[in-house]
């Protein structure tokens, strides 16, 4: 009796309305993503005014979302390979959207920075699992693409949270944009009917009806016949639990390296994220030029993703991502160093081509590295440890800022989390991904039928 791998199937597919509504899906959950995390470094200078706080203790209350991220990158990305994405992903976005719009009635630093936290279990979950399904249900020939695409999701979150910054904050105050956060509570029932599963969930717990679904919206001309049982690659493999499969099969050094790479790029992402605006600020700019830079930082960061995204299709992926990540510290020291007016905008984009550009392109290599088995609960584990430098990054820069330093001094720190980043990315061995095998399910699938 014939099998299918459905795996395979996903990867040689063409494009078509089901992928689209998928990919559609995953950009809109990363723009809700990356518009909620963004949001306090957005508010933070009107903030401190307001709550008459200094940059230390803004420093660490915007880390509380940052170490809930930690925690909810891992819990959900378990979750998510045990129970399903559709309770996933519906979870993560009912629990930041209510949460951080609840921070925005508080007035104490503890109360918000608890509340920022549990939206943080939420706002860390759901990009490691919009990762994995895009990279399950991309075609391989545009995967890298996709995934980039998706990523950009995110820094068009941070696109518009500036822009609804510009537009509230001044009028309203800094809680505005906080209430602008909770409206994605209302896509959740929608996002349950839509969502779609994971193919290797469906397969392990025998869900047959709904993968010949999902199947014959994936390849409408496949021809599927009852008899027919279907299989994933090495799946009389995936013995142990998950966790443990990530340290397996020569993957230990580089799921280490992965969690440096993480490290260096959150590190810079977040600091950035938090502490771009006031350190415009300081360098003269008014508030609404400083949040201009952050929309010229977010387009950049598209811009990269898009192009980094099209360069791994076409290179080698990991000495793309590396390319990425030894430019960063250019970037970053050409503020370091300072720059004429003129060309400040210019400046800030390719701060955000080569930081959170390269962030989006180490999610896009992470989820091709990875088995489809394991992938969500790899790739949270590669952001928990990551997450360790997107908290250590805040609280550092406001300690900085405290000293009254110059602000390209802070720009100067940054730039050695790039270096970091470089090295560890070139030591990741890429003959052990996933992504460099693609003629094991076809042998997989060939085994199966008898042939």
């Amino acid at each position: 009796m014939s099998g299918v791998d459905v795996q395979k199937l996903a990867d040689e597919a063409e494009l078509n309305s089901f992928h689209y509504r998928t990919i559609g899906w995953v950009i809109v959950l990363a723009l809700l993503d990356g518009y909620d995390i963004g949001v306090t470094g957005a508010a933070l200078p009107a903030m401190m005014a307001d709550l008459k706080i200094d940059a230390t203790t803004g420093g660490g209350i915007a880390s509380a979302s940052l170490i809930g991220m930690a925690f909810g990158s891992a819990l959900f990305g378990m979750m998510a390979d045990k129970f399903g994405r559709k309770i996933s992903v519906t979870l993560a976005v009912a629990t930041f959207s209510l949460l951080t719009a609840a921070a925005g009635f508080v007035r104490n630093p503890i109360a918000f920075g608890a509340l920022r936290f549990f939206a943080g279990l939420g706002l860390g979950g759901l990009l490691p699992i919009l990762i994995a399904m895009a990279t399950e249900y991309a075609p391989v020939k545009y995967r890298a693409r996709i995934i980039s695409l998706a990523g950009c999701g995110y820094a068009v979150g941070g696109i518009a949270v500036a822009l609804v910054g510009k537009g509230l904050i001044e009028s309203y105050g800094w809680q505005a944009i906080f209430f602008v956060a909770g409206a994605p509570v209302v896509l959740v029932p929608l996002l349950f009917k839509s969502i779609p599963e994971s193919l290797s969930l469906l397969v392990k717990q025998r869900r047959d009806p709904e993968l010949r679904k999902i199947i014959n919206r994936i390849a409408p001309d496949y021809p599927l016949r009852v008899e027919q049982k279907f299989l994933l690659p090495h799946e009389e493999e995936v013995k142990a639990a998950p966790i443990a499969q990530v340290f397996q099969d020569g993957r230990a050094l580089s799921t280490l390296m992965f969690w440096v790479a993480n490290f260096a790029s959150l590190f810079m992402l977040y600091g950035l994220n938090t502490w771009l605006t006031k350190l415009m600020v300081t360098l003269g700019y008014s508030l609404g030029s400083a949040l201009t830079f952050v929309i010229a930082y977010n387009l950049g960061a598209v811009l990269g993703a898009i192009g980094g995204g099209w360069l791994f299709d076409r290179q080698h992926p990991k000495w793309v991502l590396f390319s990425f990540y030894a430019l960063s510290p250019v970037s970053l020291v050409a503020m370091g160093f300072g720059v004429a007016p003129g060309s400040t905008f210019l400046i800030v984009c390719a701060l955000g081509a080569f930081t959170l550009g390269t962030q989006i392109l180490t999610n896009a290599y992470g989820g091709m590295f990875y088995p489809a088995a394991i992938r969500s609960t790899a790739v949270g584990l590669n952001f928990s440890a990551g997450r360790v430098g997107s908290i250590i990054a805040p609280v550092l820069l406001g300690w900085l800022v405290t000293l009254n330093l110059p602000a390209q001094q802070a720009f100067n720190v940054i730039a050695v989390a790039g270096l970091i980043g470089a090295i560890a990315v070139a030591t990741i061995s890429h003959k052990i991904s996933a992504s460099a095998h693609p003629a094991e399910s076809k042998s997989r699938a060939a085994l199966a039928s008898g042939h």
